[in-house]
């Protein structure tokens, strides 16, 4: 089995056969039933997958999805032209590194599809290069964006600057609401969800999907699909472990288990550290091996919260759904970041109980993230 390490990009995934847990069904019935979207989801979650899942959808790439649920689903497979923007490329120290990474990569896109802007600011020619592409190809548009939200988290501890990211990204991100009318599909995808107010205010019409029950497992893997995907693998895993492959299953979800995006849902994976534990045949810590975020260290520099009480956190739904420009409390942030998540819920009054995920996550937690507090 070739698994996927790192890769991104779902056509370079299915051509060269490595294995895909098939989130088509999902994907598909996302498309049918809105147009404006977004989701937060942990770092290494598979978000970037996702949208380029969506992009090769839209490209009308039928020969990508032989013999995934979307196959038999989708019967038309319209071309439509896509904008993919990805925050993720650099670092951002700066107001011009922002404006340097989109000038880059929506430069590609109007000499594709032939956008003259009269208003040269950043949000006028993305709006120009949507109605442009529309008019060229006759078709609406669809737009991804990946870590909208990198800039502002990386300005963490820096308020002057992180007005500067928001101000201009929200200008930038309302363009989706007044260039309605030429989209076919839109969708931004980040680890955290800064308050509407700050940065989607013009944006009113962005359905935010990271807590409904129906798309909690759009990214990530559950138990069933850890069973009918890799079940060969985790008994070559005990094996090497001197386990039998039911203390292996075992192992594996005390580790790399228990993500919930909303209350009363199963349990997800950490898709990241379930593939290495598979690919490698050893139990290890493999989402922190990657570096804690830079963010996240500068926020446990600054807030007053004992950590002592985070497991068993009771949280109000409102406490999870934003994180405000400045932060002050540290909780959604943890919680968005993967750090903490959902354990129980309590419908009526509206509050959740939070822990960590699992030991993999928890282990990190203390070994990396305490020193700095």
């Amino acid at each position: 089995m070739k698994y996927p390490i790192g890769i991104q990009q779902f056509e370079k995934l299915r051509e060269d056969e490595w294995v895909y847990v098939d989130k088509t069904r999902q994907i598909y019935e996302l498309v049918q039933g809105g147009s404006c979207y977004f989701l937060s989801r942990p770092r290494r979650f598979g978000k970037s997958l996702l949208l380029s899942t969506l992009e090769a959808y839209f490209q009308g790439k039928k020969h990508l999805f032989e013999g995934l649920a979307i196959e038999n689903l989708e019967k038309e497979w319209t071309v439509h032209p896509v904008l993919h923007l990805d925050l993720n490329a650099k670092p951002f120290t700066k107001l011009q590194d922002l404006y340097d990474l989109l000038n880059a990569q929506l430069y590609l896109y109007e000499q594709e599809y032939e956008s003259v802007a009269i208003d040269t600011s950043i949000e006028g020619r993305f709006r120009a290069l949507i109605r442009a592409a529309k008019l060229k190809t006759g078709r609406n548009v669809v737009v991804l964006v990946d870590e909208y939200d990198k800039p502002m988290l990386q300005a963490i501890g820096n308020e002057e600057l992180q007005t500067e990211f928001r101000n201009a990204l929200k200008a930038f991100y309302g363009v989706l609401k007044s260039a309605d009318g030429d989209l076919r599909f839109a969708m931004l995808t980040g680890v955290t969800r800064f308050s509407k107010v700050s940065v989607f205010s013009d944006l009113n019409n962005l359905e935010d999907i990271s807590m409904m029950p129906q798309y909690h497992d759009i990214c990530g893997i559950s138990e069933k699909e850890l069973h009918a995907t890799f079940d060969a693998e985790v008994e070559k895993l005990a094996q090497a472990n001197g386990q039998t492959k039911e203390e292996a299953y075992l192992e594996l979800q005390r580790r790399y288990d228990g993500y919930h995006f909303c209350g009363d849902t199963q349990g997800l994976y950490n898709p990241f550290s379930l593939l290495l534990a598979l690919k490698n045949m050893c139990y290890g810590s493999y989402w922190f091996s990657t570096g804690t975020p830079t963010y996240l260290v500068e926020l446990m520099k600054e807030v007053d919260l004992n950590p002592s009480e985070l497991s068993g956190y009771e949280a109000a739904t409102s406490e999870l759904e934003s994180v405000q420009a400045r932060v002050d409390n540290p909780i959604a942030v943890l919680y968005q970041s993967g750090y903490l998540t959902i354990k129980s819920c309590d419908k009526r009054f509206g509050t959740y109980r939070l822990d960590y995920p699992n030991e993999e996550v928890k282990e990190g937690f203390v070994n990396s993230l305490l020193p700095y507090y």
